[in-house]
């Protein structure tokens, strides 16, 4: 029978190794957490010399802090985290309050855990310590995978560019948005959405008055939105300004730059126009996603994260909804424990479905912010009339799946 290859290299030696886990993020990081619980030995490759995550803010939903609960680790989270009060919707070009959602005390007990916003470097330093502190677990950096095939006799072997090899009884592609893993499964690729964004942080005592240090404040508008909230502490106040670029929809080479930045936001109110000057200049990020796969596996590779299912930012969903695959990749391997047909088999068919709707919700949901004309009226019509205690439209996100 004829293996299945992703990528090809020559290499000299080759190491025996049990579940085998590729990507060092935050999916990757609880992946391995997750198997090592489970009493598996794992082994994870990371591409970079050092184990880091781009980017600052990050919103951690209730379901991921569940998860990150589950694993031990929420009283290293409650050391760096801001647990926001409330998340406010805002008019981008009029400035006008238009709802907000209660984190409070009655979301906390619906949700069986708060709503926290934090510096992305500060969950992964917290999954790596305790990584590290496993005695099942091997981390190595500077491993570039370049190849994967799934051999005759329950073998995966994955090639590196360093020439070194592993013979895996299982792999977890966790190796993000361009994921060389995903070639064994799907032939497709990253779909952008015409969108930039841009990141900036800065100490909250540089900022002087007039900064709510208490809640998650998202400005919306036409092609524009921009989200702002204090992370580390309290100490640092995260800005992301994004925009819709009218290069892009012209076919234009290099769209996106700070040019194209200022002009869509020139109609915006004074308070946005300030947040946009807080951002940083020198690098800009094009967001995209993919289109839902049906299928995450075959054999004995598996995908995890943005591997499997990349989505837009709208829902603040990306990283909370790898570490809800870590978590169900934990439980199946503490049920059928080497048995990784039936380990892979549950881990898709109780995903798929919930991932699925994040990626599409995320696409919609990202659709209403961004929305003008009489759409934007009726949206903000139909926002302005809502309690901040309403969570018709977060509970199938955020209720535990017992609930």
């Amino acid at each position: 029978m004829p293996s299945k290859t992703c990528g090809d290299t020559m290499t000299t030696h080759t190491e025996r190794t049990g579940l085998l886990v590729i990507g060092g993020g935050i999916g990757g990081m609880a992946t391995a957490l997750a198997a090592a619980r489970a009493g598996r030995p794992v082994r994870l490759l990371e591409r970079a010399p050092a184990f880091t995550e781009i980017g600052a803010g990050l919103q951690v939903g209730p379901n991921a802090i569940r998860v990150l609960m589950n694993l031990g680790l929420y009283e290293r989270i409650e050391e760096v985290a801001v647990f926001p009060s409330r998340g406010v919707f805002m008019d981008a070009l009029t400035g006008k309050y238009l709802t907000s959602l209660d984190f409070g005390p009655a979301f906390r007990e619906r949700y069986i855990a708060p709503y926290a916003v934090m510096h992305r470097s500060d969950l992964l330093d917290i999954l790596l310590d305790a990584c590290r502190a496993s005695d099942r677990i091997v981390l190595e950096n500077g491993k570039e995978v370049v190849a994967v095939r799934e051999l005759d006799g329950d073998i995966v072997r994955v090639e590196c560019a360093d020439a070194s090899a592993y013979a895996a009884d299982a792999v977890v592609g966790a190796d993000g948005l361009n994921s060389r893993v995903r070639g064994l499964i799907a032939d497709d690729e990253p779909v952008c959405s015409g969108y930039a964004a841009y990141r900036g942080t800065m100490p909250v005592g540089d900022l002087g008055a007039g900064i709510d240090g208490d809640s998650v404040v998202l400005w919306i508008g036409p092609g524009i939105h921009m989200i702002q909230y204090p992370i580390r502490r309290g100490e640092l106040y995260n800005t992301v300004a994004v925009f819709h670029s009218d290069s892009f929809q012209q076919g234009k080479d290099g769209w996106g730059g700070p040019e194209e930045l200022d002009a869509r936001f020139a109609t915006a109110c004074d308070e946005v126009r300030r947040g946009v000057a807080l951002v940083d200049r020198s690098r800009h990020w094009k967001t995209y996603d993919r289109e839902p796969l049906d299928r995450w596996t075959t054999g004995r590779v598996a995908l995890l994260g943005d591997a499997a299912h990349p989505m837009l930012q709208y829902l603040g969903q990306g990283a909370c909804q790898a570490l809800e695959d870590a978590e169900a990749l934990g439980r199946g391997l503490a049920e059928h424990g080497d048995d990784f047909t039936k380990v892979f088999a549950a881990y898709e068919q109780g995903r798929i479905p919930r991932a699925t709707r994040c990626q599409t919700t995320a696409r919609t949901w990202g659709e209403i912010w961004h929305t003008d004309g009489v759409g934007r009226t009726l949206r903000n019509h139909i926002l302005t009339s809502r309690a901040a205690d309403d969570y018709t439209h977060t509970d199938w996100l955020y209720l535990p799946a017992s609930v």
